[in-house]
Order: structure tokens, then C-alpha cells, then sequence
């Protein structure tokens, strides 16, 4: 037993010595296709972390070559997908830099705004955004506009480009949460009573978006607020818009409160 006993702790002070040989596969003489193949089951597998870490490896070792520059784009794809916004951002564009002209640019811009549009928080997160009833209007306007930024980047540079249909809708989408977000800012001055406020940010949004489904309440807004302040005539003047653009609205006959209609939904 005492035999065993030592010929066990003599074989673990020998591997820890580097003294057994590694039962792991080198990589030190990995090919760069042999990098990028492990790096893509990594992908796949949805082991981004892992993934990031195989593309790393394998642009250090083969900085020059199509494997290194296809590493480099998935890398941010993986960012996106681990959940890592900043980080996609930055391995796009350093893939736009370093490859203006690349065949596959266009997917770079894309991830961009994909990672700026952010609508995909995880399933956590997915569940309490549900609970709390939050959509992406809510939130700060910076990503959107940001990321709509990104989607117009993409479609003016490549109208043709397999991702600008989609880039085109979720610009339609993002144009509504921008408007969106200006009518809760006037929504939250109405509740504060600061009636001039929320009257000017109810008429920017009509201005700035007036095509948006937003344009509804920002209106009706605009009619409380007068009210509030007693200016009859520009309270007209707003209802007479409401009326004219959204005859069936329930917010000519006050059936419905601030904020509690739901008006558009594509994501």
C-alpha cells in the first residue's frame, strides 16, 4: 500500500514538472487553416470566449494571409454574440481600417450595428424587460442613434449588399425609438407638471419625425400641455393635426392615458 502510495505522488510530481508527456494536443504546429477550423467549431458551439481566443492565436502566428483577415471579422461577430458590445464595435472597425475594400466589409458595418442596436440582452435580461414592460425607447437614445448611424453607413455604401434589407428595417425600427424616446422625456415633464417642457419636446418629436407612429402621442401631448397653460389656440391647433392624421386616434376622445398604447412592435 505505502509502494503504491508513493508511486502515485512521484507520478503527480512528475507531471507537474513537465516530466509526463502533455495528453493535449500542441498547437505551437498548428496550420492557420487548422487554427481557423478549431476556431469556427468554437463558434459554431456558441464557446465564443474560446472562439476569440483561437482567432487571437491564430492572427498572431499568421498575421498575413485571408484565414488571419476572416479572423479578424469573426472576431467581432463573437464579441456581438458574447454579449460584448464595445468590444464587436472595436474589432469592426479595426477590420474597416485595415480593410476598406475587403469583399466583406459590408458585414463589418453590419456587426456595428447590430452591436449598437443591442436588442438581443440575453435571456435574463429578456425576462425582466418582460416583467417590467421596457421596451428600447426607455432606454438612453445614444445606442440607437448610434446604431442607426451604422445601418445608413452600411446601405449608402453597399445598396446591393445582402444586409441592407435588413438594415433598412431595423433603420425604420430605430427612427421609431428615437421619436419614441423624445414622447417618454415629454411624458415624464407632463407628470413633473413642467408643461412648456414637455410641450417643446412633444412639438421636436412632431418635427424631427413626423412620419413616425410616435407623431400620435407626441400631439396629444402637446394638446395637454396647452391646455395646462391655458393656450387655447395652439391647443387647437394641435388637436386640428391629431384629428387630421389620425382620425380613428383614441386620443381625441382621452380613452387611452400617456404612455399606455402600444404602437409599434417589429423586434
Amino acid at each position: 500500500m505505502i509502494r503504491h502510495f508513493t508511486l502515485i505522488i512521484a507520478v503527480a510530481w512528475l507531471s507537474a514538472c513537465g516530466l509526463m508527456p502533455d495528453t493535449q494536443e500542441d498547437d505551437q504546429n498548428w496550420s492557420a487553416n487548422k487554427f481557423y477550423s478549431e476556431a469556427r467549431d468554437k463558434l459554431n458551439d456558441g464557446n465564443y470566449t474560446a472562439a476569440i481566443k483561437l482567432y487571437s492565436s491564430l492572427e498572431a502566428r499568421y498575421p498575413y494571409g485571408r484565414f488571419a483577415q476572416q479572423a479578424q471579422l469573426e472576431t467581432a461577430y463573437a464579441y456581438y454574440k458574447d454579449q460584448e458590445p464595445a468590444s464587436a464595435l472595436a474589432a469592426a472597425d479595426r477590420f474597416i481600417n485595415l480593410h476598406p475594400n475587403h469583399k466583406n466589409v459590408d458585414y463589418a458595418y453590419y456587426i456595428k450595428g447590430l452591436a449598437n442596436f443591442n436588442d438581443d440582452w440575453g435571456i435574463m435580461n429578456f425576462m425582466m424587460r418582460g416583467f417590467l414592460k421596457q421596451d428600447m425607447s426607455e432606454r438612453d437614445s445614444k445606442a440607437s442613434r448610434e446604431s442607426f448611424e451604422n445601418f445608413r453607413a452600411l446601405v449608402a455604401r453597399f445598396p446591393d449588399s445582402k444586409y441592407a434589407p435588413d438594415s433598412r428595417l431595423r433603420m425604420a425600427h430605430l427612427l421609431n425609438v428615437v421619436a419614441m424616446n423624445e414622447v417618454h422625456v415629454a411624458r415624464y415633464y407632463m407628470k413633473r407638471k413642467a408643461y412648456i417642457a414637455a410641450a417643446n419636446r412633444a412639438q421636436f418629436a412632431v418635427k424631427e419625425y413626423p412620419l413616425t407612429p410616435a407623431t400620435e402621442e407626441a400631439l396629444y401631448i402637446m394638446m395637454q400641455a396647452y391646455e395646462a397653460l391655458g393656450m387655447y389656440d395652439l391647443r387647437d391647433d394641435a388637436k386640428r393635426v391629431l384629428k387630421r392624421n389620425f382620425p380613428d386616434s383614441a386620443f381625441l376622445d382621452n380613452t387611452v392615458e400617456l404612455g399606455a398604447k402600444s404602437w409599434w412592435k417589429l423586434w
